[in-house]
């Protein structure tokens, strides 16, 4: 039997909050899982409005600086996308925050705030995973900043001319950008460790813009 201190931070957490949010989306019409057993993927279609995805990308623009990366995780070059964090207070983030707070059954104040993305041709975001790193720094502040991040959901504004698919190399999955889909993926497995198959690419996009909004849910309260 391990011991606590080989355990990964938040185990127990993860397991429960896995739970909750896949009983939630078996439950859901509108959800559609993705094909494979390594991994938990679910796609809700028409999640937002055309008028909702041109607002939110309007909002991007206006917020979008250069990507940054916790210290000493990547190289240069890593992560070339623009990116920024949305007014929490703002009357429509609240509404597509709640949105996606329903969608998961989740309580709000487990997410982090909703951050804009926009990829030009050429930018990309390199794979990555997004659970954290306890052997890393950076731990020490974000397992008392709400602690592991449990799912990932990503919302797609607009349709891309080419590229920009998100790719998981360990499923042999690219999924091509859709405005208005919601994609969300557990980033442990059922047993509530992490799931290196969630390894994933923003690839580069090859020609227009791409632009997404991501929201991470942690274990405890965020922030």
């Amino acid at each position: 039997m391990a011991s606590v201190s080989s355990r990964p931070p938040d185990k127990n957490a993860l397991e429960r909050v896995g739970k909750l949010v896949r009983n939630r989306l078996e439950a859901d019409p509108k959800a559609y899982k993705i094909p494979t057993d390594k991994a938990e993927i679910y796609a809700i279609g028409e999640f937002l409005t055309s008028n909702e995805c041109r607002k939110l990308a309007g909002m991007i623009d206006m917020v979008a600086r250069p990507s940054t990366l916790y210290e000493g995780t990547y190289k240069d070059g890593f992560r070339t996308s623009y990116s920024g964090n949305f007014d929490s207070q703002d009357p429509m983030v609240k509404m597509i925050s709640r949105r996606m707070d329903d969608a998961l059954g989740l309580p709000g104040k487990i997410g982090e705030t909703m951050q804009g993305q926009r990829y030009l041709p050429g930018q990309q975001f390199k794979d990555h995973h997004d659970y954290f790193y306890p052997e890393e720094e950076y731990w020490k502040m974000e397992r008392k900043n709400g602690g592991q991040r449990s799912w990932t959901a990503m919302l797609f504004l607009n349709n891309v001319k080419a590229g920009g698919a998100t790719s998981f190399p360990e499923l042999g999955l690219r999924i091509e950008p859709k405005a208005g889909v919601l994609l969300t993926w557990n980033n442990a497995k059922p047993d509530g460790t992490p799931n290196e198959c969630t390894l994933h690419a923003g690839t580069p996009v090859e020609e227009g813009a791409k632009y997404v909004i991501t929201r991470w849910y942690r274990t405890r309260q965020w922030g």
